[in-house]
């Protein structure tokens, strides 16, 4: 081979493996990142698969969210009638009622409910054994410079004032919902234990608002370092959540899933996941979707009211089939539609 020739070969070669270079990396991208997502997929389609069986459905202890009209005087009696219509013969025991937000302070103005008392009087007049809660949440500075702060030992101070106005104000209970709330946050086991105690005191439940858990060990801390946002709570700080409260209820939607099979199957991790940790004694409740939207969070077309309760349902006959202290809740009224209220009249009563 002549020197020209080999110069010309190997300046072929050098091209060649420019030209290919693109196309390696695509593939490095396929087997690190694809291939991983896709074997996840399959592990959560096949995680919805099977049959819930026998004694998977209503135990009577599920909850409702509600919005803020049915204390700011836009809903009537006749609103209260066609509601009271629309759960009878479900599970339903607990409405959330939003009566925030809460101040940043922690302080909570009366004038954020004001037709509170009629709401009370209403539903315990005309539908007996149904708890009415107040929902009261704010946005946490965890992930920005404005919101609530529970490092704060004033702060935590006026939320546990707040908690027991409302209970003044003749609710059955109160229910928590602080987002965007980061895994081991010891200011918030703090914030429950003294709530804990009021509510003990006055024979109330405390309720809470709970993130989905690490589907993989320490999915939180890596989504986190990514992004600064963690997204799910470990396992074990999920636990220590629920051995505070009399009530838990996850958020599992807005689960990033894009297929209903995989939302299903997601659903029933999570499921299995929270059995595990959350006491016997404290009601476990399953997030449903009452809601349509999509995003990158949530495909309303995998989203289904009907994955959720399908998932539940197997999350629970695998785990913990003969828990008494368990449900579903739904997020949330003002959204829903009719194929979501027979989805869980269908798949769950």
């Amino acid at each position: 081979m002549t020197r020209a020739v080999r110069n010309g070969a190997a300046r072929f070669h050098k091209i060649g493996i420019w030209r290919t270079w693109p196309r390696r990396v695509a593939l490095g991208v396929v087997l690190v990142i694809v291939v991983p997502l896709l074997t996840a997929g399959a592990a959560l389609r096949l995680n919805y698969s099977g049959d819930p069986g026998a004694g998977t459905r209503t135990r009577g202890r599920d909850a409702i969210w509600l919005g803020h009209a049915w204390v700011d005087g836009r809903r009537s009696d006749k609103d209260l009638a066609v509601f009271a219509d629309r759960i009878r013969g479900t599970g339903i025991k607990d409405l959330y009622v939003h009566a925030g937000p809460l101040e940043h302070d922690g302080t909570l103005p009366a004038s954020r409910y004001p037709k509170a008392r009629w709401l009370l009087d209403a539903v315990h007049r005309t539908m007996p054994g149904i708890r009415v809660q107040a929902w009261l949440g704010d946005v946490l500075a965890t992930e920005g410079p404005d919101g609530l702060r529970l490092e704060r030992t004033a702060t935590r101070t006026e939320v546990v004032g707040s908690a027991r106005q409302i209970l003044d104000a003749g609710f059955d209970g109160v229910h928590f919902d602080l987002e965007p709330l980061h895994s081991g946050d010891r200011h918030y086991l703090s914030l429950l234990d003294d709530l804990h105690a009021l509510t003990k005191s006055r024979r109330a439940p405390l309720s809470v608002a709970a993130h989905q858990i690490d589907p993989l060990p320490a999915a939180h801390r890596v989504v986190g370092a990514l992004s600064g946002s963690p997204k799910w709570w470990s396992q074990t700080f999920f636990g220590q959540v629920a051995q505070r409260v009399d009530q838990v209820a996850v958020m599992s939607y807005d689960s990033w899933m894009p297929l209903e099979g995989m939302y299903g199957g997601y659903v029933a991790e999570q499921t299995a996941l929270a059995l595990e940790v959350t006491p016997p004694e404290t009601d476990l409740l399953m997030g449903l979707p009452f809601f349509h939207e999509d995003d990158l969070g949530h495909h309303e077309s995998a989203e289904t009211v009907a994955a959720a309760v399908r998932g539940t349902r197997l999350g629970l006959g695998r785990t913990d089939r003969g828990r008494e202290r368990f449900g579903v809740a739904l997020y949330v009224d003002f959204a829903a539609r009719e194929g979501d209220w027979t989805a869980y009249r269908e798949g769950w009563n």
